[in-house]
């Protein structure tokens, strides 16, 4: 890593990816070309249509240390500082797991409900717990212009960032962080408790691939013994904060959709859905009250 970068576009994506492709990097391609394009202030279409374009020296070493960082083992998006989630741009932290693609199943799941309660009752109040990044509620409020939510985390440096992502996104003004342990603090009633909880049994964690174990914070992917432990929480404490006809959305392992069900069951709830995520697995069940 010691060579020096080209200056000129063209051969510096070309640089970057064989630097990366040596470390073993999954996707060098992908990668080198978000680290370059992001530090360089430049687009895949300029690198097309102007491969010699100069690149100056404060972005050359800043592209440098990114690629230090990506072979590694940092996540690109940690490098980067945001994800995209559900077409909005997140901020990272390292208090805040990162969002993925298969979160996107519940917010699907749950658009219909929170745009049919929007219309009415002329709003729908939305509780995501562990919010993190706020990734869930944000998506759901720009989708639902009558929608409001709270969102609900343990760490502070977490809700920062869910309330800086609310703030560049404006939809502050719909947006409440709370630092809560599940519902500790929370007050009044929702149409919809939606949760992404940690899930992975605590004796999994060291299993886990290297960019999630090492730079994903282990508060939001331990689920106690079993992995079910946050299940359990929500199915016992919801119905004090869930409308009537209210609904509660979880995330869920892809191995879990049986015993997540045997514990909203027993605890007075129907299925209400179950989806799948893009690569087929079990991924999101949705729940309602037997007796609204």
């Amino acid at each position: 890593m010691a060579d020096r970068l080209p200056e000129a576009l063209g051969p510096l994506l070309r640089q970057a990816q064989a630097r990366l492709a040596a470390a073993a990097i999954d996707d060098p391609a992908l990668d080198s070309r978000l680290i370059v394009e992001h530090f360089s202030g430049t687009t895949r279409t300029q690198a097309i249509a102007d491969p010699n374009r100069k690149i100056d020296e404060s972005a050359i070493a800043a592209i440098g240390d990114a690629l230090r960082r990506r072979a590694g083992g940092e996540p690109v998006h940690r490098i980067l500082g945001y994800r995209e989630f559900y077409g909005l741009r997140l901020s990272l932290s390292p208090e805040t797991l990162e969002p993925r693609p298969d979160t996107e199943t519940l917010v699907e799941a749950m658009l219909p409900f929170v745009k049919a309660t929007a219309e009415r009752e002329g709003e729908c109040r939305i509780l995501d717990l562990g919010t993190g990044t706020g990734a869930i509620a944000l998506a759901l409020l720009s989708a639902v212009p009558a929608a409001i939510a709270t969102g609900v985390d343990m760490s502070a440096g977490a809700l920062a960032t869910a309330t800086r992502n609310a703030r560049q996104l404006d939809l502050a003004g719909r947006f409440t962080a709370l630092q809560s342990d599940w519902f500790e603090k929370v007050s009044g009633r929702y149409h919809v408790i939606a949760a992404n909880p940690p899930y992975i049994p605590s004796e999994d964690i060291g299993n886990l691939q290297d960019e999630v174990r090492n730079f994903d914070p282990r508060l939001a992917l331990d689920g106690g013994e079993d992995g079910l432990n946050p299940y359990r929480i929500i199915a016992a404490d919801a119905a004090r904060f869930l409308e009537a006809e209210g609904k509660i959305a979880v995330e869920i392992g892809h191995t879990q959709h049986n015993e997540v069900l045997e514990i909203f069951v027993a605890a007075g709830y129907l299925l209400g859905g179950a989806f799948e995520d893009l690569g087929g697995n079990d991924r999101v069940l949705v729940f309602k009250r037997t007796k609204p």
